[in-house]
This record gives C-alpha cells, structure tokens and sequence, in this order.
C-alpha cells in the first residue's frame, strides 16, 4: 500500500543556527555597548553614542540574515535603554522626548538590518545562480561532446555529487518492463536500499518542487539489500514528450537537512536533460533502424529486379534455342546449328559475368579482396580487354592511346583487367554506335590516371556522384531492355580502392561519360631508370595511338 506525506523540515539545522545567530548578537550588542559606555563617559563627554549600535546591527544583518538584523536592533534598543537612558536599570523613560529617539532609532536598526540582509540573500542567490548555471553548462557540454551516452551519464553523475554535496547517484533507464542502470558515481558498492523513496514533485507555473516521501515496493532503482534507516533515497523522474525515460537517484544521510532549492532545481534541470538526450538517441537509434531496413528493402528490391529479368532473359533464350536444337520437327542445317550453339555460348558467357560480378561484389562488401600487388605495363591489360570486347563494341571507333614511356602501374593484373573490362561494357552498354570510345592514361603525382571516355548521351550532373553506387542504374531513353544489374561501376570503385586506387566520373569532352581509375606507380626495380631515350609519341603515332577498326558483330 503506498502513501505520501510532505517530508518535514529539519529543526536541528535550524536550531543549530539560530543559537549561533544569537551567540553572535549578544556579542555584538555587548562590544556596541562598551563602545557606548566609554564614548558616553565623563572623560569623553558624547552626549548620545546610541548609533554605535548600528554598526552592530549591520554586521549581524549581513552576516545572518533579516531575522537576526531584527533581532540585534530590538536588543540594541532595550540595551540603550536599559543601561544608557535615565532612569537607568529601567525600562521607564523619564524625559519623554527620549522615547521619540529611541523610537527613531529602532526603526533605523530594523530598515538597516533588513537592507544589510537583503544585500547578502541577493549576493548569495547569485551565487547560487551562478554556480548552478555554471553546473548546467557543464553537463549540457558533457551531453554533447561526449562520446557516447553512457560516458556523459558517468560525468553528469560525478558532477551531480559534488554540486549538491550528496552522497551517490545513479541514473536508470526503464524500458520493456525493467530497469538498467545507465551511470553510477560509486559503481563499486551495491546500490542502496531504504524503506522510504522521496520523490521529487514538479508543480505546474513558477511554484517550487517539493520533496515528498513515499513508501513504495521495490524498484530497480533501489538495492536489493536489506533496507538501511540512516539513509535516505531521492528520486527524480526522467520524462521526455510525456514518455517515461527513467529516474536520477540519489542517496544521503537521513540526518542531513532538507535538500536546498538550488539542489532540487539542479537535479531537476539534470534530469530533463538526460531525458532529452536519451530520447534522442533512441530517435536516432530508430532513424538509423528505418534507414538501414528501407535501404535492405532498397536491395533486395534490385536483386529481386536484377534475377526476374537480367538473368530470366538469358536463361529464356538458351531454353528456347536449346528447345529448337532438340525438336526433332525442326530439322537445322549444320550453319543454323552452330549459330545457335555460338547463341547459347554468349547467353551463357553473359551470366557467366553476371553471377561472377554478383560474386565479386559480394567479396569487396566482406572485405575479402586480397590483391596480388605486382608491376604491370598497363598496355598489356588494356588491349587485350579491347580485342576481347570488340564484339560488343560493334561499329563504335575505339582509340587507344597509351605512352610508350609511361611507368607500370602496380595492380593486381586480374582486377585491373576486371575494371578495363567494366568500363568497356559500360560504355558499350550506353554509348550506341556510331559513338566514340576513347582509352588513355597518363602519370601525375604518383599516379597512373587510366582514363575512358564514351561519345554517348552522358548522364545527368546529379547522377554522377552515384554511379558507383551498387545497384544504381540511370534512367535512359534508348537503353534498352537489358540495361545490366547497376553493379559494374561499383565493383570499379571496390577493386581500385582495395589496390590502393581511386576513380571518379566527369563529363566526357567527346559528350558522353568519362571515368578515371587511379593507380599507384609500381617502383622500378633497383638500377632500372626510366625509358628516356624512347621515341616522342607524337613522332610515332602508331606505337602511342591505336585505332581499332569496326568489325562486323560476332555471329
């Protein structure tokens, strides 16, 4: 069964201070007294010293408060009156105009010790302000420039203890029916336990909090041990948009006074703001759950799209060739017949290189790829892959245009011919005849700039920056139906950067595309200097530029 009841004020502090306020009146009153006695005697001669006891009262007004200021000018009154005004050791006044100035002067007293007073609750309250603005600050800091969550947590609950003095925090989480514990400022020790929970209770509009206790069961937040009646533990829910984060808890004598104003509104104001930020990592938490779930879906979408046509379309056409092979009611010539054989050795060549691009994918994602790092003469690769495809070049005119004095390239001979073999595809796949395809490269900064341009359509500005990007395929008037699964610049950009590469798509000066493949210079064996005395390539074009003719297609 749970009560509440508002948790009493501390009389022993109070009382505690009070006796010191009062000790210190007396004191002052006494020497403001002596002080009188000699200024007022014979030898002196000063007719009223009385405002010697102003001085007392301000002291005693700065130093302790309103009350005390009161106090300490009443006392200078009837001590004036008692000892200094005729009949002495009396508090009847004889001349009657004496009580006028007693008068004026106690109602002096109480305005300077209540200014006095209020001069030292302001100058204190600032202070309070300041430091809590200070300790705000700090944590608001913590949140922000933290690495993660559970590091800022730690901090703010360091930080809570040494602000208020207290004697441990803890901040818990709650979700799915339980409770975690996110931050500890002593994680050695069990968490205690105590019969009684004093919450802390916000009030709507400018009113204070107030603590109120509560016997409540037993929560994560509370220790499993056996209850402790020295100590006392607080409790600052956690909400954020009305939805409950967790708790700051926090344990301290129970003999310990009533926490201060200052206290609660620090412990409150660190609260609402580990829920926000707890709220906002699991926003992102979700944000990114979404992102990564639409982007799967993203994928599975474009393999679902890339199986039911770029490799169904090949597979339809060898069953339908290889059904006319075997019908006995279709009789073929030997010429038909190995037409149709040559059909299905390209249709089978195609997803050939569709599952190995599939595959080769798949490696670069795992980080699999474990190049073979060697120097190459970059002609050796590049026409090679340019007889081999000059089948799907068709009427295109290609111009290779490679230095003879240009330096290896250290790659990985079968993935650099696997990169020259995508980009011809790729320009031969959407740049259509009779459109130029031009391959050249040159040296800079350390580099072998392998480049191929295309005289096609080109692609739209916003495009380029996603080329490489799996699955992407841009949208053309003219592609045709097998406009290829949007994998092949990808594999580009994972076998270029897993031999220390880089490329990169701009618009091409013959109108269509242009890629870029960088390559690290392989170093020259020692006492192997580089081929100066190698003809100029423009005094041997025919060893610096190849023009392939246009063949007939294969088949």
């Amino acid at each position: 069964m749970q009560f509440l009841d508002q948790l009493p004020s501390r009389p022993k502090f109070e009382a505690r201070s009070a006796t010191i306020a009062a000790i210190a009146t007396a004191i002052a009153v006494a020497i403001a007294s002596v002080v009188v006695a000699g200024l007022e005697s014979p030898q002196v001669g000063l007719v009223d010293a009385s405002p010697v006891y102003l001085v007392a009262v301000v002291l005693v007004g700065s130093r302790f408060g309103m009350w005390a200021g009161i106090a300490a000018a009443i006392a200078s009154f009837l001590t004036y009156d008692l000892l200094f005004t005729e009949p002495r050791f009396s508090l009847v006044v004889a001349d009657p105009r004496e009580w006028l100035d007693l008068v004026l002067f106690l109602f002096l007293a109480v305005v300077v010790g209540r200014l006095s007073a209020l001069g030292l609750e302001r100058s204190a309250e600032a202070s309070r302000r300041a430091a809590e603005s200070t300790a705000l600050f700090a944590i608001s800091r913590q949140l922000a420039i933290a690495p993660d969550l559970s590091a800022a947590a730690a901090d703010i609950a360091a930080r809570l203890v040494r602000e208020t003095g207290l004697a441990r925090v803890w901040i818990a989480v709650e979700g799915t029916g339980r409770s975690t514990i996110l931050a500890d400022s002593d994680p050695g020790p069990p968490i205690p336990n105590s019969p009684f929970t004093t919450s802390l209770v916000r009030t709507a509009g400018d009113l204070p909090a107030r603590w109120v206790r509560s016997h409540v069961p037993k929560t994560a937040g509370t220790g499993a041990g056996p209850a402790d009646s020295r100590l006392e533990i607080l409790r600052i829910r956690m909400e954020a948009d009305g939805v409950a984060i967790g708790s700051v808890w926090a344990s301290r004598p129970r003999s310990a006074s009533q926490p201060s104003r200052e206290t609660a509104r620090l412990l409150a104001l660190a609260a609402d703001q580990l829920a926000l930020a707890i709220r906002r990592d699991e926003l992102r938490r979700e944000a990114t759950d979404a992102e990564i779930a639409r982007q799967g879906e993203a994928l599975r979408s474009a393999l679902l799209d890339a199986v039911s046509h770029d490799l169904r379309t090949p597979l339809a056409s060898i069953r339908a060739t290889a059904g006319a092979l075997v019908d006995p009611e279709m009789p073929l010539s030997d010429d038909a017949a190995r037409s149709a054989g040559l059909a299905i050795d390209q249709e089978a060549e195609r997803l050939d290189r569709l599952v190995r691009a599939v595959l080769d994918l798949g490696r670069i994602e795992a980080g699999g790829l474990r190049p073979d790092l060697e120097p190459l003469d970059l002609r050796d690769v590049v026409e090679p892959a340019v007889d081999r495809w000059r089948a799907a070049l068709g009427e295109r005119p290609v111009t290779v245009e490679l230095a003879d004095d240009l330096p290896p390239v250290r790659a990985d001979a079968v993935l650099l011919d696997t990169i020259v073999g995508n980009l011809i595809e790729n320009a031969a796949r959407y740049a259509p005849p009779p459109a130029p395809v031009a391959i050249s490269a040159e040296s800079s900064d350390g580099r072998i700039q392998l480049v191929v341009d295309d005289g096609g359509p080109g692609v739209p500005g916003a495009a380029l920056g996603h080329l490489f990007d799996k699955f992407y395929r841009v949208d053309q008037r003219g592609a045709g139906p097998r406009r290829g699964l949007g994998i092949g610049l990808a594999i580009v950009r994972g076998l270029a950067e897993g031999m220390g590469g880089a490329v990169e798509a701009q618009h091409s000066p013959l109108g269509g595309l242009r890629v870029t493949v960088a390559l690290p210079i392989a170093a020259r064996p020692p006492g192997e200097s580089a081929p100066h005395d190698a003809p100029d390539a423009a005094a041997r074009p025919d060893a610096a530029v190849r023009d392939t003719a246009p063949s007939a297609p294969h088949g």
